[in-house]
């Protein structure tokens, strides 16, 4: 198993991410009116490694108008030339055949939402780059069981667990999403449940996820995987801590992306 080279360290202290490599759109496949699926290609994705489930990579897409522009590390951010910050979006890399050098992400198709705007007019062979990829999931063969919990931006990472986890685990899915569109297949799992909840019209991100994690059981050696908007996971890391006592080694709850308000 080959192991990705550690970023360096700038002056700051903070890691210098990996550089973007260039990419080109290959196609884009509707999966549900929600998320579209994303195949990007090129010879730059020589090397790229990715050993871990729901692990990260960031996405590049052009300004409006504009050719693609490779942003530059200042040791705290990505800056393009003109100091301006390029569009740059986190994805769960949900395949990649290091063979044909292809990579697939899944994009939530929402209002605003700056890859879907990209995708609206780009073509097959227009240019976007590729970064990472970011840690993953380390799976413990010693749970018991597992809880994989998310809204719709956390189902790509959802999909790629049930693929990785042991087939004789039980594993306990509940996802949130905004409408029963949104729902789709899942891969397949011999000890798998699935639970869908919609959030409620006006209800806050992650309100009904919280919710069905409060119903969820949890035993000795339960690990928990969940991801979703950032301030709906800060509660729910509190729950799972402090009120249900989940050591912190059994869960892992990101913060995926984060309600804008005030706009």
């Amino acid at each position: 198993m080959t192991t990705p080279p550690r970023p360096k360290r700038t002056a700051t202290g903070r890691r210098e991410p990996p550089s973007f490599k260039r990419v080109e759109l290959l196609r884009s496949v509707d999966l549900s009116p929600r998320m579209v699926r994303v195949t990007l290609a090129g010879k730059a994705l020589d090397g790229m490694v990715i050993n871990e489930p729901a692990a990260s990579v960031r996405l590049l897409v052009p300004q409006p108008g504009a050719d693609l522009v490779i942003p530059e590390w200042n040791g705290n951010e990505f800056l393009l030339p003109d100091g301006s910050r390029p569009t740059i979006r986190t994805f769960t890399p949900r395949s990649f055949d290091a063979v044909l050098r292809r990579l697939d992400i899944d994009v939530v198709v929402h209002e605003g939402g700056a890859v879907v705007e990209w995708l609206e007019s780009a073509k097959p062979g227009d240019a976007a780059a590729v970064s990472g990829p970011g840690r993953g999931y380390s799976i413990d063969r010693a749970a018991s069981d597992f809880l994989l919990a998310g809204d719709e931006t956390a189902i790509p990472a959802i999909s790629q667990l049930l693929e990785a986890l042991p087939h004789d685990k039980l594993v306990n899915v509940r996802i949130e999403v905004c409408s029963a569109a949104a729902t789709v297949e899942l891969p397949p799992h011999p000890n798998v449940s699935v639970e869908w909840y919609e959030l409620a019209s006006e209800a806050p991100p992650g309100s009904a996820l919280f919710d069905a994690i409060t119903k969820a059981s949890l035993g000795e050696t339960t690990h928990v995987w969940c991801a979703g908007e950032a301030a709906a996971m800060h509660r729910i890391r509190a729950y799972l801590f402090q009120q249900r006592g989940l050591p912190r080694g059994r869960a892992s709850v990101r913060g995926y992306w984060k309600l804008r308000t005030g706009e």
